[in-house]
């Protein structure tokens, strides 16, 4: 399983980015894909993630402003990012299961990761 990340930058406060997520080699018949971030200095943390039945649940620092989606006759994951805070600085990093526990969903604990982009927000 390989996932790879492109999308990330340096945009101004208020600014937007779209990131993506490549997935390929998937060996499962469902697949549960989420979006992560890392700050230098602080855990990883659960942004977004969006089941097999296309059910999302986002973290609440970003409900409203960020989207979740994903175009499965492409293999990749998406995650739009609107109204940009300096606090989204991070390492973005997509990840993919094949579920999910009801309730960790946003638990960093998924089974394959990709390399990660860099967000910074000034």
């Amino acid at each position: 399983v390989q996932l790879v990340e492109s999308g990330g930058g340096s945009v101004q406060t208020g600014g937007s980015l779209k990131l993506s997520c490549v997935v390929s080699g998937w060996p499962y018949t469902s697949a549960c894909l989420g979006w992560f971030r890392q700050a230098p200095g602080k855990e990883r943390e659960g942004v977004a993630i969006i089941e097999s039945v296309g059910a999302t649940t986002y973290a609440d620092s970003v409900k409203g402003r960020f989207t979740i989606s994903r175009d499965i006759a492409k293999n990749t994951l998406y995650l739009q990012m609107d109204g940009l805070k300096p606090e989204d600085t991070a390492m973005y990093y997509c990840a993919a299961d094949s579920a999910v526990v009801p309730g960790e969903e946003l638990l960093p604990d998924f089974s394959y990761w990709g390399q990660g982009t860099q967000v910074t927000v000034s």
